[in-house]
């Protein structure tokens, strides 16, 4: 989803850092082998998850919705020294694909994988967060968030993606349409929570920064 001109949204990924050629290869990959590969975060959103975790420096990430590896491997550039990264995904058919990207990479022994449903495995991790990028089933993202505000740090950040949902938050709801009403409806809260500081950036889908206070 693209809310700029595509000769604009050229330039801007020009002028943005270059894509890893890790990542190209598995763009590549992803298009040639995987289904819905308009999934991956891509070039230009992946640098700004690159980017913001090397301001945030975390030492323990949790992504929701890990696909094929790509926004992993993107935040994985920021983690700590010693830092861990725990990525979580139901789709079984994905996990010697994503390892096998996860490998390639610096950061291999530092990502784990974690198969299931989210709302499972969230409540067995014996961690606080640093940094939690929500990228799964919309229906839950409310409940995701429930599970990891406790968990989250103070200074720590959530990165939800996909918030302006091709645009349907601002059209007239279909009552039949759970995803947007549910996107909504956790767009509300991340405003309104007193414990989170919230900006909603225009980048590509929609990605909400959201820091607990």
């Amino acid at each position: 989803m693209h809310f700029i001109s595509e000769k604009l949204d050229e330039y801007v990924v020009k002028h943005s850092e270059d894509e890893p050629a890790l990542l190209k290869a598995l763009t590549r990959e992803t298009y040639q082998k995987i289904l819905q590969p308009r999934m991956l975060s891509g070039h230009y959103q992946g640098r700004v998850l690159s980017v913001l975790s090397k301001l945030i420096r975390p030492k323990v990430i949790l992504e929701i919705g890990t696909y094929t590896g790509y926004s992993a491997l993107c935040l994985a550039e920021g983690l700590d020294q010693k830092g861990v990264l725990h990525t979580i995904d139901i789709n079984e058919e994905l996990l010697d694909f994503q390892r096998s990207y996860f490998d390639k990479s610096d950061y291999g022994s530092q990502i784990f994988q974690h198969l299931g449903p989210a709302a499972d495995i969230i409540p067995t991790l014996d961690n606080t967060f640093d940094l939690v990028f929500m990228d799964a089933d919309k229906p839950n993202y409310i409940n995701y968030f429930n599970q990891i505000i406790d968990k989250l740090n103070p200074g720590g950040v959530i990165l939800s993606d996909n918030v302006l949902w091709s645009g349907k938050v601002i059209e007239a709801l279909d009552p039949n349409d759970l995803s947007t009403k549910i996107v909504l409806d956790y767009n509300k809260l991340l405003k309104e929570d007193p414990r989170l500081e919230t900006v909603l950036l225009p980048i590509r889908d929609g990605l909400t920064v959201s820091i607990r206070k």
